[in-house]
């Protein structure tokens, strides 16, 4: 492998690492699954808030993480920060984990996977 690709390939796969660790949390899990629920629309905070049971500056905190690695985007309306999951993101991270196993050693067939989701 080419060291420049060796290099693009280890910071992809730094970069995927992150996201899984951020969503490696209950409470943010249970974050991604609430916003990923409410999609495209999102909630605002004190709607997570109230929908969780958890306190403000601990939310306030898991959702800093999620959007620092890009899991999740936040707009300001009016006084309120409304939340939305970036299934982009999701979408990439998840294409990462699956293209090997779904492709070259077809440990799991792609259908299977889309059965999971269904």
């Amino acid at each position: 492998m080419p060291l420049a690709q060796s290099k693009s390939s280890a910071a992809q796969i730094a970069k995927y690492a992150d996201m899984f660790s951020a969503i490696g949390t209950e409470a943010r899990l249970r974050i991604m699954q609430l916003l990923l629920s409410a999609h495209p629309e999102g909630l605002v905070v004190g709607e997570i808030q109230e929908e969780l049971n958890i306190p403000n500056s601990t939310l306030s905190h898991h959702l800093d993480k999620l959007r620092n690695e890009g899991l999740v985007e936040v707009r300001r309306e009016s006084t309120f920060l409304r939340y939305t999951a970036n299934t982009d993101a999701l979408q990439e991270v998840l294409q990462f984990l699956y293209a090997e196993c779904c492709t070259r050693n077809k440990a799991l067939k792609p259908q299977d996977i889309v059965e999971i989701c269904e």
